[in-house]
């Protein structure tokens, strides 16, 4: 439908019709089933545009600037546009009088969401978190002290998220089945009775009938032909016969029925009630409605009220379609009292708001399952309800809470921290949680770091990773990677084509970028993840392992159980890769951590060989020279024919120790006797060196050896050609020594040594 017109009965007698036109096709509906769902029956899509007129210039629509606006003409204010935006639920709209801008009538519309289902996700979720809640609450109370009169007057603005939690219940497709089962197959029982009979139809003659023959009153004279004339004068009419019957008038029936009558006693106060808006009192009379045909089953018919609860019973506890209706029963009251600080995000003032109550329901389902693959402690749940007054749900966006615990495996513990609408800001220490450009608040974050140190002392030692997930209810399509068969004429539409999306406010890489913007800016990130009812997942690898990573899960409150495997196995995946500790992210994070705690002002603008290739590792500041001598040239000739440099080590003066700089020296700059201005670079193999004695030293033909151990270096030759004609003085390094010392070899970086370059 493209078109609508309503016909609007105003309040001063009058009538106008508004119509509605929509910009894209098939988003304005008319919607047969929408009492049973308590919405009004026109009805809009969010995230879409609609032009509207009203066919008398004397009125105009109350206006909205976030979903209505008006013609900016006075003569044309009649006409205008409505933005739906990403508004789901009822939205009604005041009709004025141009004359004196009086508010004459008023129209409603119900704004749906996009996704195909939506009715049933709302209420699946809505019915999970308050099963959540109320469980959470009978672990803190007792559920035999009940309070069956609610008095909703203390606060009128929570009325309906009290009873969107109560309708949870009964809406429910478990109390629906409940009442099915009992009404199939009703518990019943033998009970002995009495009854007066004519004396034709006693069947059986017991000792107690037979006696009533001499007894009873009311009798007749027999005749004088009767076969018992000479035992009788006169035989009863009637007489009392005992017997068994069976019958459904019990206490857990007369239980079942006293529920359904608290149900309704509290729907139909909230319907009655003066402050009630609307819609509020609408939805409580379909579920009024749902309860009376309850109640109108044929066993209910001949049950009478209850006097004591029979609360112990087997049968309430056990069996079928009882059990499932006493347990909500014992949910009821705290439901009826409970209130949700963030409730009005998701359907104050007739919002139906289902991305945002997606968002919370996800909450409770991540936290479940996070407590039952890390044993985070039950009792930290308890800080989502504050039971100090009324019954409080503290769960509201934009308010972190954290759930945390220690998970132990037989290799390691492991801290796990579950943190809901974490902030991380800005801040310029990167040793300090949060970001290096603008503040962040993903949905969801789990926090992973070793066990026996706090969560400051991994931050600042690189040990802490964070993964962050972001609710999309109302994504319909995956774009987290692109096609690598497409041509470079493709790949340019493609970005043409999104450069055009951004333009238009339509860009589907958002939600892509977002999580690219998570794990870049949110320091010490591993991954970020969309959450979405969707149905397909995709997990891309940043490198071989896990994390670091982008990706999306599907979790649909419609098909939960199978939806969540795929998000179990990737939390198995990732404890795997933490109790890994050869991964790539170790080594990632300790390099990381080496690089960054080291305070590095030093700059070196000098020609270097470029690290490529086989000198990729060639780092100024980690490659390391030695600095070895000669005594004359004959020793020089040697060590160039040989190709070997030998230095003393061991516990004696002027020995050399080993070392990391010393063991991974990858050049060796020679000097001799008051050569302190020299040029004789080599490069080294890159094995390392070897340790030979005297006696080896001098089979190699070293001529008189001082020392009974040295190191043997193996020259590969000249340098890289960077080098070329380069002197460097060595009495300005730090490691050289004056006087008889000045012969002993040292190693300093190759940046230190090119800060001493004379030419």
């Amino acid at each position: 439908m493209d078109e609508l017109s309503i016909h609007i009965a105003l309040n001063n007698g009058d009538c106008t019709t508004l119509y509605v036109f929509a910009r894209r096709k098939n988003t304005l509906f008319k919607s047969e089933d929408a009492k049973e769902y308590g919405e009004s029956p026109f009805q809009l899509q969010e995230g879409c545009m609609y032009d509207f007129e009203l066919d008398k210039n004397s009125y105009y629509l109350q206006e909205d600037r976030d979903i209505l606006t008006n013609s900016k003409s006075r003569q044309a204010i009649s006409r205008g546009c409505i933005s739906t935006g990403i508004y789901v639920g009822t939205y009604s709209i005041d009709v004025l009088q141009k004359e004196d801008n009086k508010k004459v009538g008023e129209v409603a519309f119900e704004i749906r969401s996009a996704k195909v289902g939506y009715r049933d996700d709302y209420r699946r979720m809505l019915e999970d978190i308050t099963e959540f809640c109320t469980e959470l609450l009978m672990q803190q109370s007792s559920p035999v002290i009940q309070r069956y009169e609610v008095d909703i007057t203390k606060d009128p603005r929570s009325d309906y998220q009290r009873f969107a939690f109560v309708r949870s219940l009964v809406d429910s497709d478990s109390f629906a089945d409940a009442m099915y089962q009992i009404q199939l197959s009703p518990v019943k029982r033998w009970i002995d009775s009495e009854e007066e009979r004519q004396l034709c139809n006693v069947k059986r003659w017991g000792q107690h009938t037979l006696r009533q023959l001499a007894r009873a009153t009311n009798r007749v004279s027999l005749s004088n032909q009767h076969p018992l004339k000479d035992r009788f004068d006169t035989l009863p009419r009637c007489v009392p016969v005992a017997f068994r019957k069976e019958t459904a008038d019990i206490p857990e029936n007369r239980f079942i029925k006293y529920v359904l009558r608290s149900f309704l006693t509290f729907c139909s106060s909230i319907q009655h009630h003066s402050k009630a808006g609307q819609r509020l009192k609408q939805e409580a009379s379909l579920v009024c409605e749902k309860l009376l045909q309850y109640l109108s089953y044929p066993l209910f018919r001949n049950i009478s009220e209850i006097n004591v609860l029979p609360l112990n019973s087997p049968i309430l506890q056990r069996k079928e379609g009882y059990r499932e209706i006493f347990q909500k029963w014992l949910m009821f009251d705290m439901a009826a009292r409970l209130t949700w600080q963030g409730g009005e995000d998701v359907y104050g003032a007739g919002k139906k708001d289902v991305a945002r109550l997606y968002e919370y329901w996800l909450f409770f389902k991540l936290l479940d399952v996070l407590s039952q693959k890390f044993h985070i402690p039950s009792k930290s749940k308890e800080e989502l309800i504050d039971c100090s007054n009324e019954l409080n749900l503290t769960l509201k966006q934009g308010k972190m809470i954290m759930l945390s615990g220690i998970y132990e495996t037989d290799s390691r513990k492991l801290n796990i921290c579950f943190s809901y609408n974490r902030t991380f800001s800005y801040t310029d220490n990167y040793q300090l949680s949060g970001s290096w450009t603008r503040n962040f608040r993903p949905d969801y974050t789990l926090t992973i770091w070793p066990g026996d140190i706090t969560s400051e002392e991994a931050e600042r030692e690189e040990l802490i990773t964070h993964i962050h997930f972001d609710a999309k209810y109302r994504i319909e399509q995956l774009f987290l990677r692109d096609n690598t068969n497409k041509n470079n004429d493709e790949v340019s539409d493609d970005l043409s084509e999104m450069k055009r999306e951004e333009e238009r406010g339509t860009y589907k890489r958002a939600d892509l970028l977002k999580m690219h913007a998570y794990k870049d800016a949110i320091r010490r990130t591993g991954g970020a993840y969309i959450l979405y009812p969707g149905t397909e997942n995709q997990v891309i690898h940043g490198f071989h392992e896990i994390i670091p990573g982008l990706g999306a899960f599907a979790i649909s409150p419609k098909d939960y159980d199978k939806s969540i495997q795929a998000f179990l196995t990737f939390l198995d995946d990732v404890v795997d890769n933490f109790l890994n500790r050869t991964s790539l992210r170790e080594k990632l994070a300790y390099h990381t951590y080496s690089v960054l705690s080291k305070n590095n002002n030093r700059s070196l603008r000098e020609p270097l060989p470029e690290p490529y290739g086989a000198n990729r590792d060639l780092l100024p500041d980690e490659t390391y020279v030695l600095i070895g001598y000669y005594k004359n040239e004959q020793q020089l000739d040697w060590i160039l024919k040989r190709k070997l440099y030998n230095t003393r080590t061991g516990s004696a003066n002027g020995s050399l120790h080993l070392s990391k700089e010393v063991i991974s020296a990858r050049y060796l700059l020679l000097h001799g006797e008051r050569e302190l201005l020299t040029g004789r670079l080599y490069k080294l193999v890159p094995k390392g060196p070897r340790i030979f004695s005297k006696e080896k030293l001098k089979k190699i033909g070293y001529k008189e050896p001082s020392g009974d151990y040295y190191l043997i270096y193996n020259i590969e030759g000249i340098p890289e050609p960077e080098f070329e004609g380069m002197k460097w003085d060595i009495r300005l390094l730090d490691g050289y020594k004056k006087g008889n010392l000045s012969a002993s070899a040292f190693s300093v970086s190759l940046a230190d040594l090119m800060k001493v370059k004379v030419s």
